[in-house]
């Protein structure tokens, strides 16, 4: 449990893993839905889907960004159900920069600071083709959880 100094961010984010964990729980009577080891249902299977590199594309198409500021927005827009830590993240930038999908520029190239990271004419394919495949999934988990409050909470 978090301790008394941790960030109320934190503790919440804490509490939402817990609770998708939890509710993982409750279905492993089918072996196919257990969630791999540490990982939970949800943002796995958002993971699986393409759901990150499409995030990643669509924020870096809005302008140039750098790892770390990615991780915190999608961990914002997706109020922490989706966390990124940098041993998914940076191995994400590099595969898509090798793809030619976004390429790297460091802020000073002398010292290696942050490096900013904007998205190519391939990338900009790559994302209207991940809009189209993504969508089905997503409209899926949408549905799902709307039925889930609307059978609980009705």
């Amino acid at each position: 449990m978090a301790g008394s100094g941790s960030s109320k961010r934190a503790r919440s984010r804490a509490a939402v893993r817990d609770a998708v964990a939890h509710a993982g729980a409750l279905g492993e009577a089918v072996p196919s839905a257990a969630p791999a080891r540490g990982q939970d249902p949800l943002s796995g299977e958002l993971r699986r889907r393409e759901v990150l590199p499409l995030l990643v594309l669509h924020l870096i198409a809005s302008g140039p960004s750098y790892g770390n500021q990615l991780m915190d927005r999608i961990a914002g827009m997706t109020e922490g159900v989706l966390t990124v830590n940098p041993n998914t993240m940076y191995p994400l930038l590099r595969r898509l920069e090798a793809r030619g999908l976004i390429e790297g520029q460091w802020e000073h190239p002398e010292r290696r600071t942050r490096r900013f990271y904007s998205i190519t004419d391939a990338g900009e394919e790559e994302y209207r083709r991940l809009v189209e495949e993504v969508r089905p999934f997503l409209d899926s988990v949408a549905r799902s959880i709307d039925e889930i409050v609307r059978e609980v909470y009705r």
